[in-house]
């Protein structure tokens, strides 16, 4: 690993942490020189994820488009960002273990939807919202109904 300030060659490992995805690496310059420290992270390359949408098309999944939409939905509510990234994380990780090459767009969106049910029920209509494309006031009230009743029965 080369370093980022003095550009020597050689660099030494001090410390490394692994997290489930993430390789966490704090270095030391080897110049006689420098002696700064750094930290790299190093994530597995997967392979790419193609998201099959509705028209056929296809384009690679984007975690951070996913991310954007979760968060869009989150807007003014009592959610953290952690709790927001680990719903991403959840569902890239289901996605990723359930297919190789392509995934539905729907089953990302119902992933997310199910994840939100539990951590938002604002969030959830708002994703749902758009997701679903609601083409009238009435759909929209039955999904809002839906939520209701579900949480009245988790209730009793």
């Amino acid at each position: 690993m080369r370093c980022p300030y003095c550009f020597h060659d050689s660099t030494r490992v001090i410390e490394s942490r692994s997290t489930e995805e993430v390789v966490r690496r704090r270095r030391e310059c080897d110049s006689s020189d420098c002696q700064r420290r750094f930290t790299t992270y190093e994530k597995v390359e997967m392979a790419p994820l193609l998201v099959v949408k509705k028209d056929g098309k296809r384009e690679e999944f984007s975690r951070e488009k996913l991310l954007r939409g979760i968060i869009r939905a989150c807007e003014k509510r009592p959610i953290t960002v952690e709790e927001i990234e680990t719903l991403v994380d959840a569902v890239e990780r289901e996605v990723r273990r359930d297919y190789e090459k392509e995934v539905p767009a729907d089953i990302i969106g119902e992933k997310s939807m199910d994840k939100l049910r539990t951590l938002d029920g604002v969030a959830y209509v708002r994703f749902a919202s758009v997701y679903r494309q609601f083409k009238d006031v009435e759909t929209f009230a039955q999904e809002v109904l839906g939520l209701l009743n579900q949480d009245k029965g988790e209730r009793q």
